[in-house]
């Protein structure tokens, strides 16, 4: 069962490990949905997927605890006001500090599977990002997609020539895990109340890659802005 971040009427917030995919795919295994009934704490039915992370992926994922809390969520979701914050670890450092990557996306199928693509005539697909350290040709950067496609984050740090480490379906280097974690999500669920901001702590097959470009030189734990 993963850790709990977050628990609420509504919704939950788990922690998602890296290695494991959120649902079964069309040839069954291990998934993350098949232990939800672990998560009900006293309802009667299961919680749901609100959205989804890739399966090596790892960090913040929100279920809605019932029918209702699940479509306040995916309404808030579907319109953007659900703000994500994503750390990766890229190989190659962006020419900015920041920027703005405004590149929309389609799904190419091929013979072999299918991969998303970057094309004018696809999805409207955009995200920020700030380089949080650099050294040695990687960079770690903060990721904020203002847009919710398909592998959009992976797509496009390789678009701008900076792929993912790990992520060998994009270019980037093939020699460690993926390099992505959901770091922060904040929710905009109750009208009268802040937004409920979670951080997912820093997955150990991260560490080490992070240290190597600063991240033992800042604090563990940082605001997250409503």
């Amino acid at each position: 069962m993963p850790n709990v971040l977050y628990r609420d009427g509504l919704m939950l917030i788990v922690d998602k490990p890296a290695g494991i995919p959120v649902h079964a795919g069309p040839g069954g295994g291990p998934n993350l949905e098949a232990g939800f009934g672990e998560l009900r704490f006293g309802l009667r039915g299961n919680p749901a997927l609100a959205h989804r992370l890739d399966r090596d992926t790892s960090g913040c994922l929100v279920l809605g605890r019932h029918p209702k809390g699940l479509r306040k969520l995916g309404a808030l979701f579907s319109a953007g006001r659900v703000a994500k914050t994503y750390w990766a670890v890229t190989e190659g450092i962006p020419a900015a500090e920041e920027g703005r990557i405004d590149a929309a996306l389609r799904k190419e199928n091929r013979i072999r599977g299918w991969r998303m693509i970057v094309d004018p005539a696809g999805q409207s697909a955009v995200t920020e990002f700030r380089v949080l350290g650099a050294a040695r040709g990687r960079a770690w950067l903060e990721l904020r997609p203002l847009t919710g496609r398909t592998h959009q984050i992976r797509v496009h740090c390789a678009h701008i020539g900076c792929p993912v480490v790990g992520d060998r379906h994009y270019g980037g280097p093939g020699d460690s895990p993926l390099l992505l974690h959901a770091r922060a999500i904040s929710v905009p669920l109750y009208p009268a109340r802040p937004p409920v901001a979670v951080e997912a702590p820093v997955p150990a097959h991260m560490l080490a890659p992070l240290a190597a470009l600063g991240y033992d030189r800042v604090p563990t734990a940082e605001a997250i802005p409503a």
